[in-house]
């Protein structure tokens, strides 16, 4: 079984087909143009430099091209860095495909599916579960392949709908603790809180940003899906306006991207749990990069914090 790229250490040559992840020119000090590559496979992705490249390289080496790559790991500013010595593009014969490479949710789409599904039977609100079942039907093939994110968190295949079951899964226990709470209403908006990224998004491989995605972003698109939805069931009623809400206010702030606060007690609760799943995501993925004794490297979406990963952690 061949090593991922997240398991060399700093020193250790590396020869491996690798996936590019991004690809994005820049202009070194001395007037050439380089790529910097962000190459991954299942256990990760790590960035190079590909430095004096020609016109025919950009294009040879752009987003969703498979390479054959020889180097060295090295550290750079705290952070591993592959050292190009050798480069090729994939070639038939070499028989890899993209899938080989890339990294998916821990459970599988059909166990997700099933989750979900009984969250959305459990609802007893009936305008909430016809909404969230037709919208979650209209989008649902994308829904289970996509990512959360471009980067951050739950960047991977199937990481959107990874993320609505974890924060479900935490929903129905902080319901239980505090059972004020409207429990179909905090799962509907955790089902369409994120789904305007799949309209956002291109796609589930070196996902980018959509037109809709650069001039409207997924909570506008979320809100106008959810009020098409509405007319479309014939539901006119209060429960719309605030299932729109949740979607509007789960950033929390303006500064984070939220048009309006959370103003209902679910709103606020959704925020928490969006925000709670999110961040242990970005710190298991960080910390699953070093040893134990040893901190991560800075987590920019964390305040640029580094982790430490305590010696008695198994």
């Amino acid at each position: 079984m061949n090593k991922g790229i997240l398991q060399y250490d700093v020193g250790e040559q590396v020869e491996l087909f690798l996936l590019i992840k991004q690809s994005s020119k820049g202009i070194a000090s001395n007037g050439k143009p380089f790529l910097t590559l962000i190459l991954q496979d299942k256990t990760g992705d790590i960035e190079a430099k590909l430095w004096d490249v020609s016109e025919g390289d950009e294009a040879r080496y752009s987003a969703e091209n498979i390479v054959k790559v020889l180097g060295d790991i090295q550290n750079y500013r705290g952070r591993n860095q592959l050292k190009i010595r050798q480069i090729r593009p994939a070639s038939v014969a070499d028989s890899v495909q993209v899938g080989d490479f890339l990294e998916t949710a821990p459970i599988g789409q059909d166990e997700m599916a099933s989750k979900i599904t009984q969250y959305i039977f459990d609802m007893k609100n009936p305008n909430l579960q016809r909404i969230t079942r037709h919208l979650l039907k209209k989008h649902q093939q994308a829904f289970y392949e996509f990512p959360a994110a471009t980067k951050n968190h739950h960047e991977f295949v199937s990481g959107l709908s990874y993320h609505v079951v974890c924060m479900l899964d935490l929903a129905k226990s902080i319901s239980s603790l505090y059972p004020s709470l409207d429990r179909d209403l905090l799962y509907a908006g955790i089902i369409l809180h994120d789904l305007g990224k799949v309209l956002e998004l291109s796609g589930p491989v070196a996902a980018s940003y959509t037109l809709e995605g650069n001039l409207l972003g997924h909570i506008t698109i979320m809100i106008n899906e959810i009020g098409k939805a509405a007319d479309e069931l014939g539901i006119d009623s209060e429960e719309v306006i605030v299932l729109q809400h949740l979607v509007l206010s789960h950033h929390g702030k303006a500064e984070w991207g939220s048009p309006k606060p959370p103003l209902i007690k679910e709103a606020e609760i959704l925020h928490y749990i969006d925000n709670l799943d999110a961040k242990m995501n970005m710190m298991d993925r960080a910390l699953n990069r070093v040893k134990p004794g040893e901190f991560t490297e800075r987590v920019f979406a964390l305040d640029n914090r580094s982790f430490y990963k305590p010696t008695f952690h198994k």
